[in-house]
């Protein structure tokens, strides 16, 4: 008899020990599952802000070419050689730089020109306008300025533009490349810090375009929506846990809050863009809109969760 409790003893001993063999088994797989699940997603985290870096950090400096500005009355088109400052405001300075420019590389047809015209960018109009409007005595002389370049110009000095690509499939055409590289054979061809980056809102000249107005309306948007949100979600923190009846109104109220803290923002963005534009089809450049639909979204993480005490 002992013999037989004996053995059985053994037969379920082996058979834990088996069990716990496959149990480890199963953990191990589903730890390693987990590690490269967790790398995988850091890895492609690594490669796509490396994509971003490499690809957009371009965007940080600019190109500008030296020009050799004549400001006479009639390439700038004034009536005066006093002229008021509205007249300062209003001349041609772009013919002033376009004119410079012709100086430094002969053409000789209209299309060659067109093309020539696209290596200044409307900025160093609106800076040479500036300049000149600051100090008149500039008026009547010639000065030495460094022109913010246009897009293509400044895509091609950053090397982002392949010349192995046939003529016809790219918009830099060889004649351009040929004018850029006796510009800068010439030391007329420089690289800055592209401050316009920090300072200009959206545009539609590539080289112009800057992220300040979409910060500014980022900060007020959520400093607006912070100075809602956040009384609300702690004021209705309080009540519902100091002063609120416990009932099933109150549960049902505090279910729904920790249900919400669980949906996406992009799901708040979705419902308001429906709500606001679709249903109650209000104008599409009110920011009041989205700060609405922030906060509602964010009210609910102010509220503070009741301990339960």
């Amino acid at each position: 008899m002992t013999s037989i409790l004996n053995e059985m003893s053994k037969t379920k001993k082996a058979k834990v020990k088996a069990s716990l063999a496959k149990r480890k088994s199963r953990e191990g797989r589903f730890r390693l599952y987990g590690v490269v699940s967790i790398s995988s997603a850091i890895l492609f985290l690594v490669i796509l802000i490396g994509s971003i870096t490499s690809q957009g950090y371009t965007a940080f400096y600019t190109t500008e070419i030296r020009l050799q500005v004549s400001l006479d009355e009639e390439t700038l088109g004034l009536l005066s050689s006093n002229p008021s400052k509205e007249e300062l405001f209003s001349a041609n300075y772009m013919k002033a730089l376009r004119s410079a420019l012709k100086h430094e590389i002969e053409i000789s047809t209209r299309k060659e020109r067109k093309a020539l015209n696209a290596f200044i960018s409307r900025g160093a109009e609106y800076n040479l306008r500036d300049m000149v409007v600051e100090n008149p005595s500039l008026v009547g002389g010639k000065i030495t300025y460094w022109a913010l370049a246009g897009d293509l110009f400044n895509q091609y000095n950053k090397g982002n533009v392949d010349e192995s690509i046939p003529e016809d499939s790219r918009k830099f055409k060889d004649n351009q490349i040929a004018w850029f590289k006796q510009l800068e054979s010439e030391s007329k061809v420089r690289t800055v810090f592209n401050k316009n980056f920090f300072t200009n809102g959206d545009s539609r000249d590539a080289e112009l375009a800057g992220i300040w107005g979409a910060m500014v309306g980022s900060f007020y948007t959520l400093l607006v929506c912070f100075c809602i949100s956040f009384p609300i979600g702690v004021a209705a923190a309080t009540y519902l846990e100091e002063f609120a009846p416990k009932n099933k109104i109150t549960d049902m109220i505090e279910i729904n809050i920790n249900n919400l803290a669980a949906v996406p923002s992009i799901v708040f963005g979705l419902l308001g863009l429906a709500i606001f534009l679709n249903v109650a089809e209000l104008p599409r450049s009110r920011r009041l809109w989205g700060i609405s639909t922030l906060v509602n979204d964010t009210a609910h993480h102010h509220y503070i969760q009741p301990s339960g005490d």
